[in-house]
This record gives C-alpha cells, sequence and structure tokens, in this order.
C-alpha cells in the first residue's frame, strides 16, 4: 500500500496465468498529478485496460486516460470496478463512455467491458480472458534476437546499487555484461532483477527488468538501446551531449538576436523621432543629457516587486520529481511570490542540498526520501527549512501555505457606523475658519477613535480621524444610531450636503496565494 492509499509510482510487474501465458502490467497513477506517467505508460503498452469505479462513473483522469489511448492508438478494455458495491451502476458507466467515442460491444462497438470486483476477485478470470483473445486478434510478437530495445519505465538512486532503472525490453534478450545507452548515460549491466528481487540471467522481451549498472540515472520515457562496445556507448552520449548543447547555443542566439532586434527598432524609432524635431527642441535635449542623444543609456536595476520562493527538489524516483516540477508549471508567475527551482534531483537529501538551500535562502522538499539524523541536525544549525512528505497533494498544500506566509498581511476595514451630513457650517478657531459638519448617524456608531472616510457621489475623496465629534456643543467619544452630532475633519476638508461619514477600524489578516494546480 501507498501513503494516502493512492497509487503514486508507475509500477511494472508480471503475472503467470494457469495456462501458462504471462502478461506484464503497467499499473500507472489515477492521481491527476501524475499524468505525464499515464501518457509514458500508454505509449509502452499494447492494450489499455481502462478501470473505472461502478460507483463513480466516468472521471475527470479517466477521460484523461481515454485520450492518451487514442493519441498512441492502443485498444482499451474497460474493467468496470467495485461491481460488488449496493451502489454500482456498470450500465451508468456503458453510457457515460459514449460520450468520448467507447462504444462497448453491447452497443454494437468493439471495446470489451468487463464487471469485476478487485476486492472480491470476481470475474478477473473472465477479464484475463478478454485480454488474452484481444492479444491473439492483434498478433502480437516480438524478435527475440539482435540488439537489445527496451523503454525506462521509471529510474531511481539505490545506496547500495547506484544508479537503477525499471525497463520493459521490446527487443532482443538482455544479459549480464550487455552495453547499454539511455539519453545522455549508459550503462555496461551488473546485475538484473525482477519485480520480486530476484536475479534474472535472461530478460526477453515484454519481461519487467530491474537494471543494475548505469553511470548516471537516465530519465524515465528514455528509449534503450544496446551497442557493441563501451568505446561505442561512450561515443553514442558524447555525441548526444553535443547534439544537446548546439541546440541550447542555438536557442540562446535565437534568443539573443531578438533582443538586439528590439533594441535597433527602439534606437531608430528614437532617432527619427530625435531627427523631426526643431533645432530648439535638440538643443534642449543636447543641454540636459550633455551626452549624444542617440547614445542608449545603460538601464537601471529595477527591483521585483515580487517575493522570491526558492526551491530545491528532491523524489525518490524521476516520475515523481517530473510529476512535482509540472505541478509547480501551473503556479500563476503573476502571483505576489514566485517559484524559482534552483535544483532538482533524485535521492535522499545530502549536505550538498542543504548548502545551495542556505546559499540561496531557500526551501528543501523531499517527496518519499530520507532526511538523516546528521542531515536535520546540519539544517537546524544552518536554518534551512526541510520539508518531506509520501503524499502529493499534502506536499503541494504545504507549499501553497509556504508561499502564502511570503505575502504581507494584507487590511480588512470594518464598518462601525454611517452618518448623513444634513448641513455645513463653519466655526472661528483663532484666526481659522473651521468646516463643520451637521450629521446624523443613521447605522452603528461613530468613535472618534477610529478611522473615518468622507464618501461623496460613491466616492472616497478623504481618510483618516476627527478633529472634534459634539453632542450638544459637548464633546463627545461616541455617538449612536439615531443621534445628531456636529463633527470636523483634521485636514479641514469642507463638506457638501449629502456626503457620506463612515466610521470604520482596520484588521490585518494573512493573505493566501490563489492557486489551483488541477486536483
Amino acid at each position: 500500500m501507498e501513503a494516502g492509499s493512492i497509487t503514486q509510482h508507475i509500477g511494472a510487474f508480471l503475472v503467470q496465468l494457469p495456462s501458462g501465458e504471462k502478461v506484464t502490467f503497467l499499473d500507472t497513477p489515477g492521481h491527476a498529478a501524475f499524468s505525464a506517467m499515464r501518457a509514458r505508460g500508454t505509449h509502452i503498452t499494447d492494450i489499455v485496460v481502462l478501470v473505472i469505479a461502478a460507483d463513480d462513473g466516468v472521471m475527470e483522469q479517466t477521460v484523461e486516460s481515454i485520450q492518451h489511448a487514442k493519441n498512441a492508438k492502443v485498444p482499451i478494455i474497460v474493467a468496470i470496478n467495485k461491481c460488488d458495491k449496493p451502489e454500482a451502476d456498470p450500465e451508468r458507466v456503458k453510457k457515460q463512455l459514449l460520450a468520448y467515442n467507447i462504444v462497448c460491444e453491447e452497443f454494437g462497438g468493439d471495446v470489451q467491458t468487463v464487471p469485476i470486483s478487485a476486492l472480491k476477485s470476481n470475474n478477473l478470470m473472465n477479464l484475463k480472458e478478454a485480454i488474452v483473445t484481444l492479444a491473439e486478434v492483434m498478433e502480437l510478437k516480438a524478435d527475440s534476437t539482435g540488439l537489445v530495445e527496451g523503454i525506462v519505465i521509471e529510474s531511481r538512486t539505490d545506496k547500495g546499487k547506484g544508479p537503477v532503472t525499471t525497463a520493459i525490453i521490446q527487443r532482443g534478450s538482455l544479459r549480464k555484461g550487455c552495453i547499454l545507452v539511455a539519453g545522455e548515460t549508459w550503462a555496461k549491466v551488473r546485475l538484473m532483477l525482477d519485480e520480486n528481487g530476484k536475479i534474472m540471467e535472461v530478460a526477453s522481451p515484454g519481461m519487467p527488468t530491474e537494471i543494475v549498472g548505469w553511470k548516471e540515472v537516465p530519465a524515465a520515457g528514455e528509449e534503450i538501446l544496446e551497442v557493441e562496445s563501451e568505446q561505442r556507448a561512450r561515443e553514442v552520449v558524447e555525441w548526444r551531449i553535443y547534439v544537446k548543447q548546439q541546440e541550447k547555443i542555438k536557442k540562446d542566439q535565437e534568443i539573443i538576436e531578438e533582443k538586439q532586434r528590439a533594441h535597433q527598432e527602439a534606437y531608430r524609432k528614437k532617432r527619427e523621432g530625435f531627427m523631426n524635431m526643431n533645432w530648439r527642441e535638440r538643443a534642449s535635449i543636447l543641454r540636459k543629457s550633455q551626452k549624444d542623444p542617440m547614445t542608449r543609456q545603460p538601464e537601471k536595476d529595477i527591483k521585483s516587486d515580487k517575493n522570491m520562493l526558492p526551491l530545491i527538489i528532491k523524489g525518490d524516483v524521476d516520475g515523481s520529481v517530473e510529476a512535482i516540477l509540472n505541478i509547480l508549471k501551473t503556479y500563476d508567475a503573476n502571483e505576489e511570490c514566485q517559484l524559482d527551482v534552483i535544483h532538482c534531483g533524485i535521492g535522499d537529501i545530502s549536505e550538498n542540498d542543504l548548502n545551495l538551500a542556505e546559499s540561496f535562502k531557500g526551501i528543501i522538499y523531499g517527496f518519499n526520501v530520507k532526511a538523516h539524523n546528521s542531515i536535520q541536525q546540519m539544517a537546524a544549525k544552518k536554518k534551512v527549512k526541510v520539508k518531506i512528505h509520501n503524499i502529493i497533494y499534502r506536499l503541494v498544500e504545504d507549499l501553497q501555505e509556504e508561499l502564502s506566509s511570503t505575502l504581507p498581511c494584507g487590511v480588512e476595514e470594518h464598518v462601525l457606523g454611517e452618518a448623513a451630513v444634513l448641513a455645513t457650517f463653519e466655526i472661528d478657531v483663532g484666526k481659522v475658519k473651521v468646516p463643520v459638519a451637521g450629521c446624523r448617524v443613521q447605522k452603528g456608531l461613530l468613535n472618534k477613535k477610529m478611522n473615518f472616510k468622507l464618501i461623496r457621489n460613491g466616492e472616497c475623496i478623504w481618510t483618516g480621524y476627527l478633529s472634534s465629534l459634539k453632542h450638544h456643543k459637548e464633546d463627545i467619544a461616541i455617538v449612536k444610531t439615531g443621534m445628531d452630532c456636529g463633527l470636523s475633519l483634521n485636514n479641514n476638508l469642507k463638506f457638501e450636503v449629502g456626503d457620506e461619514i463612515v466610521c470604520f477600524n482596520t484588521k490585518e489578516v494573512k493573505q493566501k496565494i490563489s492557486w489551483d494546480p488541477g486536483f
């Protein structure tokens, strides 16, 4: 069981049927955060078994999985689960699927549907027969000879084994000592394990295999190819790194050229504007600048008015880090606080992570990883926050709270009372005439110690304090509903009949980031 009772990793395992046939299953997470894992699993597999709860019906992730299967052009078998529950309605599920062009055999289509109960193991043999039948119709075959080809399902760093990948072999037979290339790294296979941790001698097509011997951790989804020698593997990796660097240089050059064009266009417009001026205007500009007016002045450093939250992301496997980064991409950069991922990687929290977080004054978020006692003590000494979660949505909630804590407190206004100006007059205070408003409190009360607003024609034209508040020529602190009073403001602003006086107080409240990651 995974934390939070939800699947959060992609799993690959082999099931042997009573007939002796073997089926490899890829179990992909259904949670919204793991969309990339589902898409990757769909492109690897030959048949998609779409599991839908009979009581819930077609959900958002179900629709997304259907789209993934269509994009990959993979046939679908629908397994309607939880049919043992009283509220189960398999027929409703079949009708809902029609809206997404999934036509079941009962309605004249070609999609098999099997009602099952995973909890009570009901009808699972019928599901097996449906899978085997479809596989026979599709005539699925693989070549077990020649150089190995495969795909990385998931990758991680193991403390004892080093970089490890879970892979599906698609062609050839993988053996110990084979030289493999995946992405920008390579491996000489030292060890192969099945899903139960048992050592394998040979991995044939369709078998899920844990491969040990990689120089670096390849990304999930990378294609695995066998090469003749270690020398050839190094050449392939060096070439791929070179190509990637050239692409980056080309992209950077395009950005630089675009900025240069923008600067040249701005310079041209500025020059044309200057040349269109008369000689007096030109002379005035020259005197002010005392420099060539066509020379672009260096831009002053403009400090951003937004807060920045530096993050370090560590996950147990590549797919987890990928899912978290995809969630962070949904964050609105226009919010008052911005996210800055300064580093992401696979494995437990390390001293290097702490040093990096200390330098950038950032926070370390770990997903299904560990921070040993020595690391926790060092983090406390360096005053670096280390937050570890094993449920994806808990991590997002924590991150949202952390973002909200960076915002300054907002101010809420609470109206205490309202009064209408019925008459205006002036009184002499020394040599100064002070405007006074004769008012009647219509709602609540006026408290001289609180804040006040003067509203005219629906618009606030003044905010401040009262210089005096009187009732029948007596100074008074509070005037209640229905009472008449005279008041003056602290800036001698003139009143008009019909103005509104509002008494209010303010309260600081914590602001919250309005971030919806989509689940």
